[in-house]
């Protein structure tokens, strides 16, 4: 079975890349911009023009912290949406047999009960710091169902909470508290985090996100989404504190609540992942931090 992986050079693709050739499919990640997804003529040459594609993992994205989402929200919502909407409309024309979008827990509504079931997706606004990216990604979840009813085509949609773990130099939560430890130890300063401390997520470990997604395609064959996350809510503030701890670190934690800081409660009820193939989480925080701490201090010293 062959599978294209875009964003197969990013945090999370890499590890779904592994996750797929431990399982010995034949894998195909193109490089980031060697097919402009974009652009509708390089959806369909990369669908089509590379031998027969079995399924597709979506993964390119257009992403960033909640700073830069609220300044280019247009650019967010455009791209992302695009990218999506015609790389499946270019699967669905050159017969790919199974397509798997993966989403963003930014997805939910502010105002969804926590843990959060995927049957709450709808019922209300995303956030607004981060609105564009979610709907951008909410269309092309409506698109993969509309194209299921219409054509049987196989759209599948999986939402992971926030991920972390070695190899992630993003603007995800973790990596960006762990640089400013790492720079206020070099400079001897305080830390200065945004917002107040008392906004919860729900930390999924990068690896078992992978085996999430490779399960899901699988053995989920549904349009309907579907949650990957531990569904344990984790304070921010804790977050601070653990990082503190294990760094050794003696300054003081200082909050600035001029500053966003998204949602205020996630964690995801993943009953259907459970349920339909399987999966839970692993690997809990008190686990994974140490891991990518360890891995964060190698590149430092690089």
């Amino acid at each position: 079975m062959r599978v294209v992986v875009t964003g197969g050079n990013g945090f999370l693709g890499r590890q779904v890349v592994r996750a797929l050739e431990r399982e010995r499919y034949d894998v195909h990640a193109p490089k980031s911009g060697e097919y402009d997804l974009r652009d509708q003529d390089a959806c369909e040459r990369l669908m089509c023009e590379n031998g027969a594609v079995d399924a597709v993992v979506h993964l390119a994205a257009r992403v960033g912290g909640i700073g830069e989402n609220v300044n280019a929200p247009g650019t967010f919502l455009y791209e992302n949406a695009m990218m999506g909407l015609q790389l499946m409309e270019a699967a669905r024309h050159c017969g790919v047999q199974k397509f798997l979008t993966v989403g963003t827990a930014c997805m939910y509504p502010d105002t969804v009960p926590v843990p959060t079931p995927e049957t709450s997706l709808w019922d209300g606004h995303p956030a607004y710091d981060t609105a564009a990216y979610a709907q951008a990604k909410r269309l092309i979840l409506a698109q993969g169902m509309a194209y299921a009813d219409q054509y049987d085509f196989n759209a599948v949609f999986v939402i992971p909470s926030n991920l972390y773990g070695p190899g992630d130099e993003s603007t995800h939560v973790v990596p960006m508290i762990v640089r400013k430890f790492y720079d206020a130890l070099d400079e001897g300063d305080d830390v200065v985090l945004w917002g107040g401390g008392s906004s919860t997520r729900d930390f999924l470990y990068v690896e078992d996100a992978a085996a999430g997604i490779v399960l899901a395609l699988q053995y989920y064959n549904d349009p309907r989404p579907v949650n990957l996350g531990t569904g344990v809510e984790t304070p921010i503030w804790a977050l601070a504190q653990a990082v503190s701890y294990e760094l050794g670190f003696e300054g003081n934690i200082m909050w600035d609540p001029t500053k966003p800081e998204g949602t205020m409660r996630r964690a995801l009820d993943c009953t259907r992942a459970r349920e339909n193939f399987g999966w839970v989480a692993n690997t809990r925080l008190r686990k994974g931090l140490p891991q990518f701490l360890s891995w964060f201090e190698g590149k430092e010293d690089e």
